[in-house]
């Protein structure tokens, strides 16, 4: 009887071990609210993770109910370390960051210049009337040189990685 309260122990302990083993190999998620945008005229879906500056962390917080971290540091990262993210300040009223238009990004994942630590190009269409919507930073650097908008480049880092864009996701 007692060689079988052995076994039993064993066998139990031996099952526990494999099914502790079986979890930890298991892939684990997490959710992330996330924000559409466009990226080459195609649209893509984003997160914020962390911003160099106070107020546009806060901004970001409040508006995806999730924390953006602030990391002032960012705001250090060298220009070839960045890519751009252009948002409305003006315009098309949208659910982007100020209230209009969605954010453009430039360099998705796959381009030779993807990097989610993206500079903030504040966009203000010289006339809101005649806005119009705008789907790629080649659209937007259009516009600009045309005067039909400016951009102002404020100093703030945002890290934007992309979740789903075209031809993938995480």
């Amino acid at each position: 009887m007692k060689n079988l309260s052995v076994r039993v122990s064993l066998a139990f302990m031996v099952v526990m071990v494999m099914i502790t083993a079986c979890q930890s190999n298991r892939a684990q998620t997490a959710s992330l609210p996330v924000g559409k945008a466009y990226a080459e005229g195609k649209e893509i879906y984003f997160t914020h993770t962390e911003a160099s500056d106070p107020e546009i962390a806060t901004k970001l917080t409040n508006m995806m109910k999730s924390p953006v971290l602030l990391v002032p540091s960012l705001a250090e990262t060298p220009d070839n370390a960045l890519a751009n993210v252009y948002v409305f300040s003006n315009g098309l009223k949208e659910k982007g960051p100020l209230g209009f238009q969605g954010d453009v990004f430039d360099n998705p994942p796959g381009s030779a210049g993807y990097t989610p630590l993206r500079r903030l190009n504040v966009v203000t269409w010289s006339d809101p009337a005649r806005a119009r919507e705008l789907k790629s930073a080649t659209e937007v650097l259009a516009a600009e040189k045309t005067g039909e908008l400016t951009i102002a480049q404020p100093g703030v880092v945002i890290n934007m990685p992309f979740v789903v864009w075209d031809g993938g996701k995480r």
